[in-house]
């Protein structure tokens, strides 16, 4: 098992390249078993989406005969289109893992076509049979019911019946998370309510640590979020003494004394089952969803500042969830009145991807 970390952009294609960049014994090594390649928009040690995907890349590094290639900080431009090739080329990549939302239209669409002999996988739900290659697919873990046991916790563990939540985008995905994380604390706490500040984009690490600092002066005494990085989040949080709860990947050592429990996206199920159905020969799926029925997604264990209420309830929320027991229970209104849910929906019900409101409980606004 070899792990290589470098930087591949602008070392494209031939053996002397390979030679140059590996060592040949190296290049010789990897080509006996599997080689797979992670590409990550930003550092691997964000405390968020990339360092998610990191340690699902360890997973892949523990099985033998697996050569994982890494690179980090890579924009979502052409310069995914030369690292993916670089991997295929120079080191003999078969399967590739390029995990930006961006990266995939044109740049991975692209790649899939010029080398059907690649597999290409995203983490989202954007591949579409009907327009793009078969050598290309998603796999998606469901982070809304994470958010959910966050909510259920975090409901639970305030004081103050304000809870604040600091989002990156109004877009479906970010809205779900937000509106299951209330139903979550509408559910144990029907007195509290979630007060959301949005910041305009994904990485935005000011702003953040500006709308955390609002929310805490406006009386929230827990902070949740979905953004690329909670660290500044769930820091300031803990600087100015009050909990908190994580999202993409663990957060729990930034706040030792007020982090609560987080929604975890466990990218590693996924990796690590490719790994061997590409060993095997086996035709990877197109479409892999999931959430805590297919272990990917956990909730990260239970910080200093949960309360006990707020951990056997958050126990038994996650065994349900994990049984199959819907998230949004309608009839639902939106934080207007206006009815938006007539009944009840399944966990992965298609409906919940077209969520473009604020369930009642939220406290902002959208526009």
């Amino acid at each position: 098992m070899n792990d290589i970390t470098l930087t591949r952009r602008g070392f494209l294609g031939a053996a002397a390249g390979s030679a140059l960049l590996l060592g040949a014994g190296q290049t010789a090594r990897a080509a006996d078993g599997i080689t797979i390649g992670m590409i990550y928009v930003g550092p691997r040690d964000d405390f968020g989406w990339n360092q998610a995907h990191a340690v699902g890349a360890k997973a892949l590094k523990a099985i033998p005969d697996v050569t994982v290639l890494e690179e980090e900080n890579v924009p979502e431009t052409n310069a995914v289109t030369q690292t993916m090739e670089s991997m295929i080329n120079v080191d003999g990549a078969k399967l590739l893992f390029p995990t930006s939302f961006g990266y995939f239209d044109p740049f991975m669409i692209d790649a899939a076509r010029k080398y059907p002999e690649v597999e290409f996988r995203h983490p989202t739900s954007l591949w579409d049979k009907a327009k793009h290659p078969m050598n290309l697919g998603g796999y998606f873990c469901y982070l809304d019911q994470g958010h959910y046991v966050n909510g259920i916790a975090a409901g639970l563990s305030t004081k103050s019946n304000k809870i604040g939540f600091v989002a990156a985008k109004p877009i479906a995905l970010v809205l779900r998370n937000i509106n299951a994380f209330t139903l979550g604390v509408k559910k144990v706490n029907p007195a509290a309510s979630v007060h959301l500040v949005i910041t305009g984009d994904w990485s935005m690490p000011v702003r953040e640590a500006e709308a955390t600092n609002a929310l805490i002066d406006a009386g929230c005494d827990v902070i949740a979020c979905h953004v690329d990085s909670p660290k500044i989040v769930v820091q300031t949080a803990e600087g100015r003494g009050v909990r908190s709860c994580g999202h993409n990947a663990d957060q729990s050592t930034l706040a030792p004394k007020g982090f609560i429990t987080g929604a975890e996206l466990k990218w590693g199920t996924v990796y690590t089952a490719y790994a061997g159905m590409i060993a095997r020969g086996e035709k990877l799926p197109n479409v892999n969803e999931g959430g805590y029925d297919k272990d990917m997604v956990f909730s990260t264990p239970f910080g200093a500042s949960a309360t006990e209420a707020a951990k056997v309830a958050a126990t038994k929320a996650m065994a349900a969830v994990k049984a199959g027991a819907p998230i949004f229970v309608g009839p639902l209104k939106d934080n207007t009145g206006k009815p938006v849910i007539d009944k009840t929906l399944g966990l992965y019900d298609p409906a919940l991807w077209g969520t473009n409101y604020l369930i009642e409980g939220v406290v902002g606004s959208i526009v």
